[in-house]
């Protein structure tokens, strides 16, 4: 009994024994007791954990001899991520202690300790790696911003951020950042890339989208952009003395282009280029390149060529081709533009010429290679992709004539960018709004800078998440409203051109009925942000081009339930409608910074102003107001169907030169009103609209005639014009002639052209047009 009371005992106290080391060990009483086992290890989180709880045990490790992109690179990088964690990482050299928690960027000398190699010329300039290594994160980027671009896709694709605009950011905060494996090489399609939208002109914009310009819009790589004749050339200083330096046009010199088969013009260029590439000697490219206009020479000698080589690029490529061998260390750029456009039939451009191909006559209804009309345009883009070894294409994405207006072709974008990258284009500009504002600016500018990234991109995932991020709850009928006005423009089988106007698209994507529902899907929209101030805002900006199209269309359509003007009470009375929507609309572009609703004219405030004219002025039933026009000159059967009655129908002209407006060029006016009885007149009037970089010039003078019995006609008034011609924005003017009460049933008009226009003219030579406007009898 006592040998077993002490065995048991014995047994207590070793089975306490176990337990307390089991408990100091976190082993079980049982499985001690047990056959030893192999250890489980416990379950580790998956991928790298760079940041936990506002603390991270990583090191951002830049190059010992970093070049001023990748510290860049690290700033930015060690700033999202603090502004995502709370975490603060260090940036050492990699010169300093190598540790495994490390963030490794650039051309590092740490890849080579790791053993890691990555072909550093597959990536070129602007290509990067991201990839994974152990416990570390290696972004590694080209010659140039390479590692910049890498780091924000890194931040973009795997950590959420996003940069709508330069001005609506998407930061997600993250207690824990953990990153699974990585292994991604992206080099661009496009090896430069320009969007022309003050939007992207942002320095972080840019750097983040990767885009090519710089924070003014400027290209940094360019010495000259384009149209650049007149400037190495200037005909102020030769034209006078040396006129065969110009372009023969029917049979004389004028200086709207150079003559390219005169030496002495090759030797101008080429020292004055000199000149200029000794001034700015970092630039690569510079262009010699066609003026704006149509008017080249014709000289037997650059007839000749062009005849054999089917295009008057064929004077211009031999040109350029002399002026490139001068600087074979620079790209010489020149247009394929208009006129010169179709490439030559056997001459070919040096490896140092860059041809800028232009789509300025495409339409934008479809893709350009689905578009019959395009055809000629695509054969070109692949006649120049077969013989040239640097192509620029210069690409219209808005609706020039109506900065503002709605323009839909973004279903387009993509497929034209994959054609291009097809046939070796490997330069874009895209050409959007140079002034501020433009239907859908932000987004516009962020998917062209995606695409000419990767023009493969998912367009529809890219737009989605900029329409949620950019307008919260209000994207699902903005997303509705692009994809119905798509709808309408393809179902009409109507043309979208990049001069074209909201009246242009009256039976296609803009009827009445279409413009009803648009106005409820941005009702519904504005009702969802409602209690978001900025999102308010924003909703009612991407609403403008709706509400300019209404008010566009009203002055085009003037009187009626569509017009400017409908009768209450016996009376013409600016419809409510219309009158209520000019202030705010003008007062929203003023506060978003838009600075013209058309290319090169028309602030908000002169479009104001125009509307406002139109209110007082109103529907005027005059004298003259309805009755026949006689035309002497123009003769009536160059005139269109209906402007024989523009003169008298009460309609107003406004600031668009295309709404309301009889034109005509190279002679003058002369008209016989006839106001059916004798009635006493004591003032005539006739309005003129002036755009003077487009030939669109007010008359020298005009005269006003009365006559009581149709053959005798007596001065009543002489107006000259006092306004200058070389202003080139919109203006209009009424010519005023106020008279003593006379009997008059007859009423001539004469207006008296310039003629052609002066020298420094850009359409130097060529006849002007004149723009008139109702003529009043009072």
């Amino acid at each position: 009994m006592k040998r077993m009371h002490q065995n048991s005992l014995h047994e207590v106290v070793r089975s306490v024994f176990i337990m307390l080391l089991c408990t100091l060990l976190f082993i079980s009483p049982l499985s001690a007791q047990k056959k030893k086992k192999k250890q489980v290890p416990a379950p580790q989180p998956q991928g790298i954990v760079l940041a936990e709880n506002e603390v991270s045990r990583y090191s951002i490790v830049v190059p010992s001899a970093a070049t001023e992109s990748e510290k860049k690179s690290a700033t930015v990088l060690q700033d999202y991520l603090l502004q995502i964690s709370g975490a603060v990482l260090p940036v050492i050299e990699a010169n300093r202690h190598r540790s495994p928690y490390e963030i490794v960027l650039g051309q590092n000398e740490r890849l080579a300790q790791i053993g890691v190699s990555i072909n550093l010329n597959e990536l070129k300039e602007d290509g990067f790696a991201i990839r994974t290594d152990s416990m570390r994160l290696l972004i590694v980027g080209g010659n140039e911003k390479g590692t910049l671009y890498g780091v924000y896709t890194f931040l973009e694709k795997y950590l959420g951020c996003r940069m709508y605009s330069p001005t609506v950011k998407l930061i997600p905060k993250q207690k824990k950042i953990i990153i699974d494996k990585i292994n991604e090489q992206q080099v661009p399609v496009i090896a430069f890339r320009d969007t022309h939208y003050r939007s992207t002109w942002d320095a972080e914009y840019i750097d983040w989208h990767k885009l090519d310009h710089d924070d003014k819009g400027g290209r940094p790589d360019w010495g000259m952009w384009v149209h650049t004749f007149n400037a190495l050339v200037p005909p102020e200083i030769y034209y006078e003395e040396h006129p065969e330096y110009f372009a023969m046009v029917k049979g004389r010199r004028i200086p709207t282009q150079l003559c390219l088969t005169n030496p002495a013009v090759l030797d101008l260029t080429i020292q004055s280029l000199r000149q200029k590439i000794a001034q700015n000697p970092s630039a690569k490219y510079w262009s010699v390149s066609q003026n704006d206009n149509r008017d080249y020479c014709t000289c037997d000698q650059c007839k000749a060529i062009d005849d054999r080589e089917g295009s008057p690029s064929g004077s211009i490529i031999q040109f350029v081709n002399q002026v490139a061998d001068q600087f074979p260390d620079k790209m010489i750029s020149t247009l394929a533009y208009e006129y010169g456009r179709h490439a030559p039939k056997t001459l070919r451009p040096r490896d140092n010429v860059n041809i800028m191909l232009c789509s300025i006559e495409a339409y934008r209804h479809l893709p350009i290679t689905e578009d019959p009309h395009s055809a000629d345009f695509v054969k070109d883009v692949e006649d120049w992709g077969k013989i040239a070894k640097d192509i620029i294409v210069w690409d219209y994405v808005i609706q020039f004539n109506n900065l503002i207006s709605p323009f839909p072709n973004l279903h387009v974008l993509q497929p034209n960018l994959q054609f291009f990258a097809k046939h070796h284009v490997n330069a874009m500009f895209e050409q959007g709004n140079r002034e501020v504002g433009g239907e859908f600016a932000a987004l516009r500018g962020y998917l062209l800078a995606k695409l000419m990234w990767n023009p493969d991109e998912n367009i529809d995932g890219l737009m989605n998440d900029f329409l949620a991020g950019y307008y919260g709850a209000a994207s699902k009928p903005i997303r509705q409203y692009i994809d119905e006005m798509r709808e309408a423009l393809l179902a009409s089988g109507k043309p979208l051109r990049i001069f074209g106007t909201p009246n242009e698209a009256a039976d296609s994507y803009l009827t009445p009925a279409y413009i009803e529902r648009y106005e409820q899907l941005f009702d519904e929209a504005e009702k969802l942000v409602a209690d978001s101030t900025e999102l308010l805002e924003r909703v009612k900006i991407a609403r403008q081009p709706l509400v300019f199209a209404i008010l566009e269309q009203a002055k085009k359509t003037y009187y009626g339930e569509q017009g400017v003007f409908a009768k209450a009470d016996g009376q013409w009375q600016a419809r409510p409608k219309i009158r209520a929507m000019i202030d705010p609309f003008v007062d929203l572009c003023v506060r978003e910074g838009v600075t013209q609703v058309k290319e090169w004219s028309t602030s908000p405030d002169e479009y104001r102003a125009a509307m406002y004219r139109m209110f007082s002025q109103g529907m005027n039933e005059h004298l003259a107001y309805g009755k026949k026009v006689t035309f002497i000159s123009p003769l009536p059967e160059i005139l269109k169907e209906g402007q024989d009655k523009m003169l008298t129908d009460g309609i107003r002209g406004s600031h668009d030169y295309d709404y309301n407006w009889l034109g005509f060029s190279g002679q003058n006016l002369e008209v016989v009103i006839d106001l059916e009885a004798v009635k006493k007149v004591k003032l005539i009037e006739s309005a003129y609209y002036q755009y003077g970089f487009w030939l669109r010039l007010f008359p020298k003078k005009v005269e006003y005639f009365t006559s009581v019995d149709g053959v005798k006609f007596d001065l009543a008034a002489t107006v000259e014009n006092t306004l200058p011609i070389d202003q080139y924005g919109g203006q209009q003017r009424d010519f005023i002639g106020r008279f003593a009460p006379r009997d008059a049933r007859y009423v001539k008009v004469i207006e008296h052209t310039i003629g052609n226009t002066p020298g420094w003219h850009p359409g130097a030579g060529r006849p002007a047009v004149m723009l008139v406007d109702e003529v009043v009898v009072e």
